[in-house]
C-alpha cells in the first residue's frame, strides 16, 4: 500500500506540474475591465489605448422603430462603417452577438436574455484597413463568381484569426416588453431573460409593440488585449491567459 500511495503521490504531483506548465505557457494578455451605463438614442465611449475606442453606438430607428445599441471597436478618431468588432465578428448582414437591440425579430426581452455577449476585435490599424477593403467587395450590391467570393472570405477570416476577445455582461436594464411571441431561433434568449435584471417601464397607455422598446442598461465589458498593450492613464491592465 505504501509503494501505491508513493505512486499516487507522485503522478499527481507530474499532473500538477504539467497543468502549471500549461498555464504559464498559454498566450497571455492584457485583461482590461470596463463599466458603464446607456440611454436609449444615446452612445457610450471609453479609450483603450493605443489609439483604438470601444463605444456602445445607438441602433439607427429606422421605419420599424428600432431600438438598443451597437458594441463597436474602432479607431480614434473613428475609421467609420464597418468597425475592427464587426469585421472580426462573423455572421455578417445577419444576427450577431454584437447587436442588442429589437432588430432581427428580438424583442426587447430577448435581447437582454442573450447575456453575455462574446465578441472579437481586430486591433492592428493595418489588418483593420485590409478587412474593410475586403469587406467592401464581399458586400451583396458587388456579388461576383462564387469562387472568388470563397477566395475573399478566406483571406478576410484570415486577417481576423488573430484577433482578440471581449465580452459584455448586461446587469440591469429598462424597458417595455414586446407583445410578439419570440422567434424560434430567440426561444433561449427569451427564457433566460429572467435571468438579467430589468424593470420594466410604462408606455403610458400607447398600445404594445410586437418587439417593445430598450430605454436604458447597465454592463460591464472585460477586454483581452494584446501584451504589452499601453492602455490609457485610468485604465487599468492586468495579465492574464488570453482566453478564459
Amino acid at each position: 500500500m505504501g509503494a501505491k500511495r508513493q505512486w499516487m503521490a507522485g503522478a499527481l504531483g507530474l499532473a500538477l506540474l504539467a497543468s502549471t506548465q500549461m498555464r504559464a505557457a498559454a498566450p497571455q494578455c492584457e485583461r482590461v475591465e470596463l463599466a458603464g451605463q446607456v440611454n436609449a438614442g444615446q452612445e457610450w465611449h471609453a479609450a483603450i489605448g493605443e489609439g483604438w475606442m470601444v463605444r456602445l453606438a445607438p441602433i439607427e430607428r429606422g421605419s420599424q422603430d428600432y431600438s438598443g445599441w451597437d458594441i463597436v471597436v474602432d479607431r480614434q478618431p473613428a475609421a467609420g462603417y464597418p468597425d475592427a468588432l464587426l469585421l472580426a465578428t462573423p455572421p455578417y448582414h445577419s444576427i450577431s452577438q454584437r447587436e442588442i437591440g429589437t432588430t432581427f425579430g428580438l424583442r426587447a426581452q430577448d435581447a437582454i436574455g442573450w447575456n453575455p455577449r462574446s465578441f472579437h476585435f481586430l486591433t492592428d490599424p493595418a489588418a483593420l484597413r485590409a478587412a474593410r477593403k475586403l469587406f467592401g467587395e464581399l458586400s451583396p450590391s458587388r456579388q461576383g463568381d462564387s469562387a472568388r467570393q470563397s477566395a475573399l472570405e478566406g483571406k478576410l477570416l484570415a486577417l481576423t484569426s488573430h484577433a482578440s476577445d471581449g465580452q459584455l455582461h448586461i446587469l440591469d436594464a429598462r424597458l417595455t416588453p414586446g407583445a410578439a411571441n419570440p422567434e424560434p431561433y430567440a426561444q433561449n434568449w427569451a427564457l433566460n431573460a429572467r435571468q438579467t435584471p430589468y424593470s420594466i417601464e410604462s408606455n403610458m397607455g400607447n398600445p404594445a409593440t410586437p418587439r417593445g422598446q430598450l430605454y436604458w442598461m447597465r454592463f460591464a465589458v472585460t477586454l483581452w488585449l494584446p501584451r504589452g498593450w499601453r492602455t490609457p492613464a485610468g485604465l487599468r491592465a492586468q495579465r492574464a491567459a488570453c482566453s478564459e
